[in-house]
């Protein structure tokens, strides 16, 4: 039986990891966790908020996500999507999800990334 959701794996191009180091810390506020040497000899970098963990890794033939994407809940999301506009990500609201309150972001490298809360009338 399955028990839980371990990570979310995104692809990233080779030499991005700054890019994504900057973005994930910076500006969604994760912190990143190092991966095990074996597995670091490959690129990419992990992220972790809480629960919420993100893997990173290198793809030779890279294409972005754009419709595939991770669901992060947020806690006070008009606040945290102002904190992402400020820092210079894109913030596109959608309210085709009854019940809550959304948007999406892309990653520097074009990941799309969906941020989502319950709203107070559910």
């Amino acid at each position: 039986m399955i028990e839980s959701l371990d990570h979310v794996q995104l692809a990233a191009p080779a030499g991005s990891e700054d890019l994504l180091r900057t973005f994930y810390v910076d500006v969604l506020g994760m912190t990143e966790t190092p991966k095990p040497a074996v597995l670091a000899a490959r690129g990419g970098c992990w992220f972790e908020s809480g629960s919420v963990r993100l893997h990173l890794g290198v793809e030779a033939a890279f294409h972005a996500a754009r419709k595939a994407h991770p669901g992060l809940r947020v806690r006070g999301i008009e606040a945290y999507a102002r904190r992402l506009a400020a820092l210079g990500a894109e913030v596109h609201w959608d309210d085709a999800l009854p019940g809550h309150r959304r948007f999406y972001s892309t990653d520097p490298v074009g990941n799309r990334l969906e941020f989502l809360e319950a709203s107070a009338d559910t």
